[in-house]
């Protein structure tokens, strides 16, 4: 038993080159650690709100909007930030979604939205992607804070109770009835989007 555990640590001890392959392996390992860490942290720092609104596009389009929402400020003090909202918290649909921003910095770059008036113009097709996303993932986001099992449909108003029972029963999905709850809802807006 002895030979062979000291067989293996001869054979790591063993220069490759130059080094041994022990030395590799640890310098392999505190590399993956700290490149991980620092891959980390640009990510992290990609999904505050600073980061967000560093271009005037965000800062002077829908996070004016957003301001002046239950999401922004409320009574008790709880707040969802732009991340919280437009990208998951799993770590793989955070990478799918953060693919897809490329996008978003494409158009940053060739000035899709760079003016009020583009951003108006684009704003319907915006939303409504943004809306599909949401959708297609059963507004995994907004789950994340609210959710049908813990609702308490006695403090709710009477409206709300009943349209909260009437998705939980028809399978709908909180972008379903609440677009425009953290943003305005696009001027030229299908009549079919405009009721919910």
């Amino acid at each position: 038993m002895s030979d062979s555990n000291g067989g293996f640590i001869a054979f790591l001890r063993r220069p490759s080159a130059k080094y041994s392959l022990l030395t590799l392996l640890v310098v392999g390992f505190v590399s993956g650690i700290v490149f991980w860490g620092g891959f980390n942290t640009v990510l992290e720092a990609t999904n505050t709100e600073q980061f967000c609104i560093g271009c005037h596009e965000m800062r002077d389009n829908v996070y004016v909007e957003y301001k002046e929402t239950i999401h922004y400020t409320n009574r008790t003090g709880v707040r969802a930030v732009c991340s919280d909202c437009h990208v998951p918290k799993d770590w793989t649909y955070k990478m799918i979604r953060k693919i897809q921003a490329s996008k978003e910095v494409y158009g940053k770059i060739v000035g899709t939205i760079d003016t009020k008036e583009k951003f108006e113009a684009n704003r319907l097709r915006l939303a409504q992607n943004e809306w599909a996303r949401m959708k297609n993932s059963d507004s995994r986001e907004c789950r994340n804070c609210h959710s049908f099992t813990y609702m308490n449909v006695e403090k709710q108003k009477a409206r709300a109770a009943k349209m909260h029972k009437i998705g939980q029963d028809d399978k709908q999905t909180c972008i379903d009835c609440h677009k425009g709850i953290a943003h305005h809802k696009p001027k030229n807006m299908p009549e079919d989007d405009e009721d919910e």
